[in-house]
């Protein structure tokens, strides 16, 4: 008689990973430590970003840099007190951003990310989840023209991967989005696209879904693993001992202590991610937009308007900073002079990011554990794919793109 299949972490990926499990026919139980989706999955902008295929460790961050650590409206920060424990990683990091490294490393994306919004539908056929899937274009929001133009080195990328936007300059930027003002004079629209209308809803839904089907959820901490030579025999949780002989990892960033018990040192560190909801807001933007004048997205929600990202490296123990907020909050006002709301939240967590930008998709070794975590800003985009990856790899079915830019067994010798 076979073992349920545990799932290791309830945010996107892992709902993902044990929806997808479940369909097949798999006893599964998902486990995490909280309530489903309130790790990274609660926060993130909402967006299905299909688009996102050019790494943030793209060649020109060399130029950028120095710019990006000094000004304070930058949209990269850094815990400086947090540097010594950072470094190590900042170094990979940086010697993935040659051109030859990043263009792989987009070429690894494109399959994971360019039919997402595909691949929710997907994931939520027959299940009330889909009522949180928007279509809708998305607008990459510049000062004007030139700007556009000095993107030139992320949107070739993108056209060789089949994403050509519409450009749109002067009043046509005030036709195709009324609540822009005039600090924005170029609009890159692409069509096709979509967006989650409440990521925790969303999240919650896929979980509800996936207990009607016959699945389970148990609210407990993972601490260790039990194997018998390489084979995994069980998860040891606070909760009991649980017997398996497959288990999946998709904890985010709380992965990386389960990857140490294994044997393998996972260089995962965490983009702090932050976010400010307007509610009850005047008025809303047609369609999700990313703002590059602070490199954040904007999303029309079911709850307000959601405006989300910047990247702050400084782990996971100290507190949230005041700069990023401020960042979003000045930008937001100057680039929608007419918004007004009844009130706001601020949020920040933990985006878990690997330094070649590409997540951990696979089985370590013959163990029976597979990885399913590391997907940095892009989460909730491949996270529908990523669980049909894992559901397939359990089922010894060979998915139909190429799996070794994601494999595990990369950190294995480190």
């Amino acid at each position: 008689m076979s073992k349920a299949i545990v799932v290791i972490g309830a945010g996107i990926c892992g709902a993902a990973c044990a929806l997808w499990l479940r369909r097949s026919g798999h006893d599964v139980l998902l486990l995490d430590k909280s309530e489903p989706g309130m790790g990274a999955s609660y926060g993130n902008a909402g967006l299905l970003a299909q688009w996102a295929i050019v790494p943030m460790n793209e060649p020109g961050i060399w130029k950028n840099l120095p710019r990006y650590l000094l000004d304070p409206m930058s949209p990269l920060f850094v815990k400086w007190r947090y540097l010594p424990q950072l470094a190590p990683w900042l170094v990979e990091f940086l010697k993935n951003a040659r051109s030859t490294t990043s263009n792989r490393t987009s070429e690894a994306l494109v399959p994971l990310l360019s039919d997402a919004v595909e691949q929710h539908k997907s994931l939520t056929e027959g299940t009330k989840s889909q009522t949180w899937i928007a279509d809708s274009k998305f607008s990459y929001a510049y000062r004007h023209r030139e700007s556009f133009d000095a993107d030139a080195f992320g949107w070739a990328i993108k056209a060789d991967a089949g994403m050509i936007p519409e450009v749109l300059t002067g009043p046509q930027v005030q036709e195709e989005e009324p609540i822009c003002g005039p600090m924005i004079q170029c609009l890159a629209v692409l069509s096709g696209q979509g967006h989650i209308l409440n990521p925790l809803g969303y999240v919650r839904s896929l979980v509800d879904a996936f207990k009607e089907m016959g699945g389970r959820y148990l609210q407990a901490d993972v601490l260790d693993f039990e194997r018998d030579g390489k084979k995994v025999r069980a998860v040891i949780t606070d909760k009991g001992r649980i017997e398996c002989d497959k288990a999946v990892v998709t904890a985010g960033i709380w992965s990386k202590p389960l990857m140490a018990k294994l044997g393998l040192k996972v260089p995962l560190e965490t983009e702090r991610g932050y976010h400010v909801m307007y509610k009850a807001p005047s008025e809303m933007p047609r369609n999700p937009m990313m703002m590059t004048i602070g490199k954040f997205g904007i999303t029309p929600m079911s709850e307000g308007l959601r405006c989300a990202g910047t990247v702050e490296l400084g782990g996971i123990k100290l507190g949230p900073s005041k700069a990023p907020i401020r960042l979003i909050r000045r930008r937001v006002a100057e680039v929608f002079p007419n918004l007004t709301y009844q009130r706001s939240e601020e949020w920040m967590g933990f985006r878990p990011s690997t330094p070649d930008s590409l997540p951990l998709i696979g089985e370590i070794a013959q163990s029976g554990i597979y990885t399913a975590f590391g997907h940095q800003h892009v989460g909730l985009t491949a996270g529908a794919k990523t669980g049909r990856l894992i559901s397939d790899l359990i089922a010894q079915s060979l998915p139909n793109i190429d799996m070794s830019p994601y494999d595990p067994n990369r950190y294995a010798a480190r």
